[in-house]
């Protein structure tokens, strides 16, 4: 990925960052972007129809990966083959537009001025994508009716996205032409991400779905967002029926089995959910409904729920599986799939990477000093020597929550700034035990046990900080994600995945009250630099203010990168259409352009 900038719900400049979704995995592969051409287009031995089966990490938790607690990588994939919108974002990390379901310009750049049309798409049950569906969709992006007060104790945040409100937040209410198909939006100031402002496989929900769940029809769901004002924190209130649809939004779509109200299942992409095997499967269908330019190929796509990298090899080996993905990859891993003849492997860098942060909200952490001694003992260099080096060798530590590596100049103008290596390059004990000075601090770190990368990472880190006087407990647990935001740990350890484009994730993760905050960490000067940044059109300066914001990440005792990624997806030569896709979104990003041969 080396010239595109990695952070972040996931434009394409060398700062990008969009809303970085949860990974279950750390995909771990090697090389280059020598074979990032994958599968190839459908070409003529390429036919209509068939089943292609794949092979994830993860398991799927829920159709609404928008949601704060199913913001997972195989949610989103999911998403990617059940929603579609304005946009997608192609392997070079650049929009490209979908003119299958409507169009976007900006007519204006003072005030900018944005205007959505849509062409004519369909929900699977042969509802139309309309201004309901459209007003919802700005309505959860923009915070506009949150008024929530300081102390909290009044007033309400309405819909828990897993991203921030920051772009939307800057618009007035929408207007729309008299059929209701075209939306103009009006921001208060720039926004140097007002491109991808929607993101369908993220926070695009079936309005008359929510409505129905909310106990109204779409119509009367309509009206409350039309007629509802701005909230104001300062004189919260009560607002029952906004409730109702906010709360239908967050649980309605949260589902790990088949739903006894299969109208959730409700799908406006190439594809929709046909049948679910807790844990152990997931069949997409083709969605004879769609309408749009991206029509599916396949007859049906089943994506079996395999955490073992040796099963999923074996799977492929055996024809079970067309496509594999697996999320801890070690050289002889890599060695195996490459000796099946009838395989072609994909690999690069991946828009992802690991890292160990500290929870400002836990009592020990509140104390800078234990935050600055924890961080000194966690064994980084050992870790990728260990687990990482094998598969990719000239593998280093990640010296930046912004920036990485493979980026070049920003990342070490960056690390320059940071002073990561000197804090800390090295493990010091005896700098942590002189910190502690004579304490011995309680950290229970929170991972996924499921996960042998973050199993190995986590002894690691146990041993050596335990050597300065920590008492560090397990956590570990195969529903992680879930307690992320419950706060009840010091330390969590796992994965961030990125869309690829947009500033999102410096709101996001870094933000005060940001949905992917899950730390409670808040700087007054990191959320100014932020709402700055976000709205900075001149490419260079907007570098300059995310560096000050990785600095003082580091200044804070945040937590600590710990690597990149490298990505890792093998394919039979029985399909075509399948591509290297560093983003959240891996190789579903061009799911319409699978074939069977």
């Amino acid at each position: 990925m080396g010239k595109y900038t990695f952070t972040g719900k996931a434009a394409v400049s060398v700062a990008a960052i969009a809303a970085l979704t949860l990974t279950g995995c750390a995909s771990v592969g090697g090389g280059g972007d020598d074979n990032n051409g994958g599968g190839g287009d459908s070409s003529a031995s390429a036919q209509s129809g068939g089943v292609v089966s794949v092979a994830e990490t993860n398991a799927f938790t829920g159709a609404n990966p928008g949601y704060v607690k199913t913001n997972l990588d195989i949610n989103g994939k999911i998403a990617t083959a059940t929603r579609e919108g304005f946009y997608y974002v192609d392997p070079e990390q650049k929009i490209q537009p979908n003119e299958g379901f409507g169009t976007y310009k900006k007519v204006s750049d003072d005030p900018l001025t944005v205007e959505y049309e849509l062409k004519d798409p369909k929900w699977s049950d042969g509802n139309a994508v309309d201004k309901a569906d459209l007003m919802l969709w700005w309505a959860i992006n923009s915070g506009y009716y949150n008024d929530k007060s300081e102390s909290g104790n009044a007033g309400a945040s309405y819909f828990s996205i897993a991203g921030s409100t920051d772009i939307l937040g800057k618009t007035d209410k929408p207007e729309f032409s008299d059929d209701g198909k075209k939306m103009t939006l009006t921001y208060k100031q720039p926004q140097a991400d007002w491109e991808i402002a929607f993101t369908a496989d993220q926070d695009l929900q079936p309005a008359h779905v929510v409505a129905q769940k909310a106990g109204m029809s779409e119509d009367e769901l309509l009206k409350v967002l039309e007629d509802e004002p701005k909230g104001d924190p300062a004189k919260p209130k009560e607002r029952p029926e906004l409730t109702k649809i906010a709360k239908s939004w967050d649980t309605s779509f949260n589902f790990t089995e088949m739903p006894s109200d299969e109208s959730v299942l409700v799908s406006n992409g190439p594809y929709k959910i046909a049948a679910i095997d807790k844990g152990n499967s997931i069949t997409l269908k083709r969605n004879e409904n769609y309408n749009g330019e991206h029509e599916g190929k396949l007859d049906e796509i089943t994506v079996r729920f395999i955490g073992d990298a040796t099963a999923q090899i074996q799977a492929l080996r055996n024809g079970e599986v067309d496509v594999m993905a697996p999320g801890n990859v070690n050289k002889d891993t890599k060695d195996q799939v490459s000796g099946i003849d009838n395989a072609q492997v994909l690999e690069g860098d991946q828009l992802a990477y690991d890292h160990v942060d500290l929870n400002f909200g836990a009592n020990v952490f509140k104390d800078k000093n234990v935050r600055e001694a924890f961080l000194k003992t966690i064994p980084r260099q050992q870790i990728v020597d260990q687990l990482i080096k094998p598969v990719k060798e000239d593998a280093a530590p990640l010296n930046s929550q912004i920036f990485v590596s493979s980026q070049g100049e920003p990342y070490e103008k960056a690390v320059e700034n940071n002073d990561a290596k000197n804090l800390y390059g090295e493990v010091d004990i005896d700098g942590a035990k002189k910190l502690l000075d004579g304490k011995t601090p309680t950290v229970r770190i929170l991972y996924n046990n499921e996960n042998p990368l973050r199993v190995d990472s986590f002894q690691l880190i146990k041993e050596s900080a335990e050597k300065a006087g920590f008492k560090v407990q397990d956590l570990g647990d195969p529903n992680w994600s879930e307690k992320l935001s419950d706060g009840d740990y010091e330390a969590s350890l796992f994965g961030w995945v990125s869309p690829g484009v947009g500033t999102e994730a410096l709101s996001q993760i870094f933000k005060t009250g940001g949905g992917g905050n899950y730390t409670k960490y808040s700087n007054s000067e990191v959320d100014k630099l932020t709402d700055e940044a976000r709205s900075n059109l001149d490419e260079n300066a907007r570098v300059e203010q995310m560096t000050e914001i990785d600095k003082h990440l580091f200044d804070d005792g945040y937590g600590l990168p710990l690597f990149q990624s490298p990505g890792f997806f093998a394919v039979s030569d029985k399909v075509d259409g399948v591509q290297y896709q560093p983003n959240q979104r891996g190789a579903f990003w061009n799911v319409w352009e699978w074939s069977r041969k």
